[in-house]
């Protein structure tokens, strides 16, 4: 429905530069706005370099004219000039809004294109299964977006699928992962939108891009919306809080009420790093508040093997629950990050070494591995040395030992803290269940 966005916007630049030409700036800046959003969401999709970069030069090409034109018009404006613009504007309502509809069609188009990049059209390939511990939160997502689509006979009468999930708790625990394998394994239509889709800094627009989201979601339904970092749209309302935040965060509740809309098909996802950031009636709107904690010591070993993964190793299931005893308080990010570092030890240990000795490599040709002084069969070689005689290829990176992982997390530290868990924990006990 919104691939061919390149083709879109190319319609749109021609109209505008008719326009454009003819003096009509007010039109050709509308053209030039929707071509220019078209552009911007083919981009995100376009995959050929050399497409992307000519792409990207006419994107700021006709961005500089729209800057110009914008500009022309608010000269006019301040000067009075632009009497002939609104009795243009009064005649079209006189004659029964003409091109009032096409105008409406336009905007709304244009929003929707915006829009486009939010859904999710190729699956993440990040199954249940991939998701390391929570059962209880895998669970629950599964009665609210895997049995309304599969059984829809259970959900009759007063028995409705859940409408709002908030998935809280400290970075990097997963609460993005498991929307991805919530994006994989739902049979739905999936939008994955943050702030920066939906807050504009045109007037108004905004909370277009939220009615459009929702008006979307409920035509493609079933459908998913996924808001990750809501609080960032949503926070506590107060007295200092600008008049276009207080205009957004009323149409995403009116919107998440599903006020004169058929939403029974429509699940809010939302994920927050600040709980008791979000305002009250927003949060009161999501029916579901789960608590995503730091990983158990059984979730920690799995994580350690998954990040690995085929990495050559000689680590056995002892060893990846010693890992799991050694990091109690780090968070899937946070062992991310340490099995990274650790990926990186033998080649550390290859680039110091000063003596290699032959091998056979697993296809059978011949190959040298960094080894001790003392082995044996150790002859005296430097990496450079390999590279500077063209045998570099035949340098073979040695398994990853234990002893790596020991090394890398002497200088682990884990990212949240006490304070911070316990602050999760009261928000918990007030208003959520563990997930």
């Amino acid at each position: 429905m919104y691939t061919n966005f390149k083709d879109k916007a190319i319609e749109f630049v021609k109209e505008a530069v008719t326009e454009d030409t003819a003096g009509n700036y007010d039109k050709a800046l509308s053209l030039y706005i929707n071509a220019l959003e078209y552009f911007k969401t083919h981009l995100k999709y376009e995959k050929n370099p050399r497409a992307k970069e000519a792409i990207t030069a006419k994107f700021e090409e006709y961005l500089k004219r729209a800057e110009e034109v914008r500009k022309m018009l608010d000269n006019q404006q301040s000067n009075g000039g632009n009497q002939a613009v609104g009795m243009q504007k009064r005649s079209d309502s006189q004659n029964g809004g003409k091109d009032g509809g096409n105008d409406s069609d336009a905007e709304k188009q244009r929003l929707r294109a915006n829009l486009g990049s939010a859904i999710v059209m190729d699956k993440p390939n990040v199954s249940w299964d991939d998701v390391a511990g929570l059962e209880q939160a895998k669970d629950a997502l599964k009665e609210a977006v895997v049995l309304p689509v599969k059984f829809p006979q259970f959900f009759t009468g007063k028995r409705k699928p859940w409408s709002g999930f908030l998935l809280y708790g400290p970075p990097g625990t997963g609460k993005s992962y498991l929307a991805k394998a919530v994006a994989t394994e739902a049979d739905s239509t999936f939008f994955s939108v943050s702030s920066s889709d939906l807050v504009s800094k045109w007037l108004g627009e905004s909370e277009k891009l939220v009615a459009n989201l929702f008006n979307m979601a409920r035509e493609n339904a079933p459908s998913i919306i996924f808001i990750d970092e809501i609080d960032s749209l949503c926070s506590a309302r107060g007295d200092n809080e600008s008049e276009a935040a207080r205009r957004i965060k009323t149409e995403f509740l009116v919107q998440m009420q599903g006020v004169g809309h058929n939403s029974d098909r429509v699940l809010i996802l939302g994920a927050t790093n600040l709980p008791y950031s979000l305002d009250q009636a927003v949060r009161r709107r999501f029916d579901k508040r789960i608590y995503i904690p730091l990983p158990e010591e059984h979730a920690r070993a799995t994580m350690f093997k998954v990040h690995l993964g085929e990495t050559p190793h000689d680590l056995t299931n002892a060893d990846y629950a010693e890992l799991a005893r050694k990091t109690e308080g780090l968070s899937g990010s946070d062992i991310a990050v340490v099995v990274k570092d650790v990926l990186f030890q033998p080649v550390r240990r290859t680039q110091d070494a000063t003596h290699f000795k032959p091998m056979e490599k697993p296809d059978g040709s011949a190959g040298w591995i960094a080894c001790a002084p003392s082995d044996p069969k150790a002859v005296e070689h430097t990496l450079t040395q390999f590279a500077e005689e063209g045998l570099a290829e035949q340098v073979v990176i040695p398994p990853i030992s234990k002893s790596d992982f020991d090394i890398v997390l002497l200088r682990a530290r884990p990212t949240v803290s006490h304070d911070d868990l316990k602050v999760f924990e009261n928000f918990t006990e007030e208003f959520g269940e563990e997930g």
